[in-house]
């Protein structure tokens, strides 16, 4: 590493894929040699063991009493600011617009022109939080003042000049995996646990909120189990979890549904399965759909965010409209009744993970970008980007 740089990250360190994606970005650039620091209010959940190359700053929020609220978008700023200037930062690279890009924004005026502000956009800071009136000014503020801006999709690219009549640049960079975590691991042991031999297990992981449509998980199984059996599992925790558990009773299925909750080891809990279910009505990009297709497990959803971009229908997983539980079950079905046709699409799914997806090339893609806004040339990596992720 001939260009050591100095960066700052701060993300929602407890919850979300855009905290998994922003802790695994900051380990892999401390790899590579570069000095990560990560700002936020607790240790972010992914981090694990401390690389050498990796700090944390915890943000604390003032309890004066004149207060109403915690300000935390001002301790943020303060930290940003106070840790940027002690470390001597290149860059901060915050996710989401707001409160992080703001608060970045605030720091890099206390701090000098020189500190630059990289902002990823992951979703709901524009599917929702841009379409409030309210917030909707503060939102355009930190991407137009940023000094480079990336979102996770084409299609939040698109959402996000549309919604916030955005036109200056902004850089795709997907989600990515660790190839070296994410891989088709043997969980036959721990299979024969909860499922017969010749039942199939469906699986849906994610934050339970309405937007994931966990209903139609539910109702997609009801139609494969009449025809094939098989089990269902569902992982994660949230607002509809209730809702979820309330229609398996309905419907007799609570034999043959599991609620698992949150679990660590994602990669393991994937490769029990043989389909991931993700109908989603509003997905950004899709990262549970990456960490299945990772695994070798196609994934069945819907055409909606970012998902078509991730997902190859009839080649990685089928795609259906929102809400047509009727196809996504037929496309369920179509892999679990023939095994060539399964077995094809685990081989693209492993192939399109490596290559596209791939944590060597998207960390690549992220320091260019780094070097872009630092006016500096990038080093030399020593790279062969067509074979780059096959290892």
């Amino acid at each position: 590493m001939t260009d050591r740089l100095k960066i700052g990250i701060t993300c929602y360190p407890t919850l979300g894929g855009s905290g998994v994606v922003a802790t695994e970005l900051g380990k892999l650039l401390a790899e590579k040699g570069h000095e990560v620091h990560f700002i936020t209010h607790s240790i972010p959940f992914r981090l694990g063991k401390f690389d050498k190359n990796i700090f944390y700053h915890e943000v604390e929020v003032s309890d004066y009493y004149v207060f109403r609220y915690p300000p935390y978008d001002l301790s943020l700023a303060s930290k940003l600011a106070q840790v940027a200037k002690r470390e001597q930062l290149d860059l901060l690279h915050v996710h989401y617009a707001i409160p992080h890009a703001v608060c970045a924004l605030l720091a890099k005026q206390m701090v000098g022109e020189h500190l630059k502000v990289v902002t990823t956009l992951h979703g709901t800071d524009i599917t929702v939080l841009g379409h409030d009136e309210s917030l909707s000014d503060l939102i355009r503020y930190a991407i137009n003042k940023s000094d480079a801006v990336t979102a996770v999709s084409e299609d939040l690219i698109a959402e996000t000049r549309e919604t916030l009549f955005i036109d200056r640049p902004m850089d795709l960079t997907y989600n990515f995996v660790d190839k070296r975590v994410y891989y088709p691991r043997d969980a036959s042991s721990l299979k024969k646990e909860i499922a017969k031999p010749d039942e199939k297990i469906l699986i849906h992981i994610s934050n339970f909120r309405p937007v994931k449509r966990v209903l139609d998980v539910i109702d997609i199984f009801e139609r494969v189990q009449r025809k094939v059996p098989a089990k269902l599992l569902f992982v994660g925790e949230g607002p509809d979890l209730n809702k979820a558990i309330c229609r398996v009773r309905e419907l007799g299925l609570s034999d043959r549904v599991l609620f698992w909750g949150k679990q660590d080891d994602v990669a393991q809990v994937i490769s029990l399965a043989d389909v991931m279910l993700l109908p989603s009505e509003k997905e950004s990009f899709g990262l549970v759909a990456l960490e299945a297709m990772a695994c070798g497990v196609p994934t069945v959803g819907s055409h909606a965010g970012g998902i078509p971009e991730l997902v190859t229908d009839g080649e990685t997983g089928y795609l259906a409209p929102i809400g047509d539980t009727e196809q996504m079950a037929a496309g369920v079905l179509r892999l679990l009744t023939d095994e060539a046709l399964y077995r094809s699409f685990t081989e693209a799914c492993l192939y399109r993970a490596r290559n596209t997806f791939c944590n060597d090339l998207i960390t690549y893609q992220y320091e260019q970008i780094y070097y872009r806004v630092l006016g500096r040339a990038a080093p030399e990596l020593e790279l062969d980007l067509n074979n780059l992720c096959m290892g």
